[in-house]
């Protein structure tokens, strides 16, 4: 089941990853509002994302539910140790969550440009480093998920005894 956690948080992590390629545009404006060829772009971005990519923006929601729903998973079935499906869980509940409560909100709105340039920058901050976040949590899942085979892993492969030579002839 690791394996699907971990696809699914892989796939999280491109998602955000391209995101933030345009979210960084937003770096070292802190005080004052963002550029309006930087908004332009991001707000652009988010545009096609949010509203035009119908049907494969859906996909994106599908991978979260997969990803906690395996995670969930394993705990129930106690896969492997406590701490990794939990801290998992937790992780990925809290970036899934971000994101649909506020960061798809906001990028929506960016995406209309209806709002002043200063609520514009703000927004475009805010989903900035709600993406900051979600790559963090995301990459964390990742690395559990990745580790949680083998040495972590509750059941423990049984040796296989080798047979002596003289039963094989």
């Amino acid at each position: 089941m690791h394996t699907f956690a971990a696809a699914g948080a892989a796939f999280l992590i491109c998602v955000v990853w391209f995101d933030l390629m345009f979210d960084v545009q937003v770096r070292g404006h802190d005080g004052d509002s963002v550029p309006a060829s930087a908004l332009a772009s991001i707000s652009g971005y988010y545009r096609r994302v949010t509203r035009e990519a119908w049907p494969m923006n859906r996909l994106i929601a599908v991978v979260m539910l997969l990803t906690v729903l395996v995670i969930v998973l394993e705990i129930v079935f106690g896969l492997y140790h406590w701490w990794i499906g939990w801290i998992s869980l937790v992780a990925a509940v809290t970036a899934i969550g971000l994101a649909r409560v506020r960061t798809i909100p906001n990028a929506s709105r960016l995406g209309k440009s209806s709002d002043s340039p200063e609520e514009q920058s703000r927004l475009a901050r805010a989903i900035y480093k709600d993406h900051l976040y979600c790559l963090a949590a995301m990459t964390l899942v990742l690395v559990l998920q990745l580790s949680a085979h083998g040495r972590h892993s509750r059941h423990k492969e049984v040796p296989v005894r080798a047979t002596p030579q003289s039963a094989v002839l």
